[in-house]
């Protein structure tokens, strides 16, 4: 999917392990510093240049955030099956990287730098963070707890681990989060570094029925909150 980019951002090259992979980066609003650079993983259906990535991640900009979005290497080959753990948590560490030199570069060498997914890509971040990686804290959009219909098998046993912030942003109707309560009580364990914000009415794509909105509008009004939760701390 293409995608046009705004005065604000510019297109950079990855090198990871398995090849080079693409990324965009965006630039704070303004003429203030950057509040923090919010790196962005995507889900394991769409790639970096989806129009809810997009969106999220210029209203964030737009908020005065910087941001580094980027690819899977599974996604910049064009293969449909997401890459395993070990190569993704390798990529997270290594854009994380990057993150922090162009910080570096920039003056910013002390602006926090949090780690934010769409789903497959907040969870490899987390997984990230529980052996090691080093982030100011972490954002899921549409954390994927279990299998749609699979409760019985959660993927929480490396969550209560993490130390830092975690946001969970989470839609009610998530087949991925159903039961509701299920996420509820994996951040009642993590303890009060964990909240979860329900999005009433939302899909594991934050769509609510009867309410259709374009997916990059959608991104955008998850930036709301992850701009709050991050100034918050």
């Amino acid at each position: 999917m293409s995608d046009v980019l705004t005065d604000l951002e510019e297109r950079l090259t990855v090198e990871l392990d398995g090849g080079p992979v693409s990324a965009i980066a965006g630039r704070a609003a303004g003429a203030s510093p950057a509040a923090a650079t919010i790196v962005v993983a995507h889900g394991a259906g769409a790639g970096m240049e989806h129009p809810f990535m997009s969106g999220y991640t210029r209203a964030l900009n737009d908020a005065g955030f910087a941001t580094l979005r980027f690819n899977f290497a599974y996604r910049e080959a064009g293969r449909k099956f997401p890459d395993r753990p070990p190569a993704a948590i390798a990529a997270w560490r290594e854009v994380i990287a990057v993150a922090a030199a162009r910080a570096a570069e920039a003056g910013l060498a002390d602006a926090p730098i949090w780690a934010a997914g769409k789903s497959f890509g907040g969870r490899m971040a987390s997984m990230a963070v529980a052996e090691g990686m080093k982030v100011a804290g972490l954002v899921f959009l549409g954390y994927p707890l279990h299998a749609p219909g699979k409760p019985e098998k959660p993927r929480d046993e490396h969550l209560p681990g993490i130390a830092v912030p975690m946001l969970f942003l989470q839609g009610r109707n998530d087949p991925f989060a159903i039961p509701n309560e299920q996420l509820d009580e994996v951040a009642a364990r993590v303890g009060p570094n964990a909240v979860v914000e329900w999005v009433e009415g939302g899909n594991h794509s934050f769509e609510v029925k009867g309410a259709k909105r374009p997916a990059a509008e959608i991104g955008a009004g998850l930036a709301t909150p992850t701009a709050e939760f991050v100034r918050a701390h």
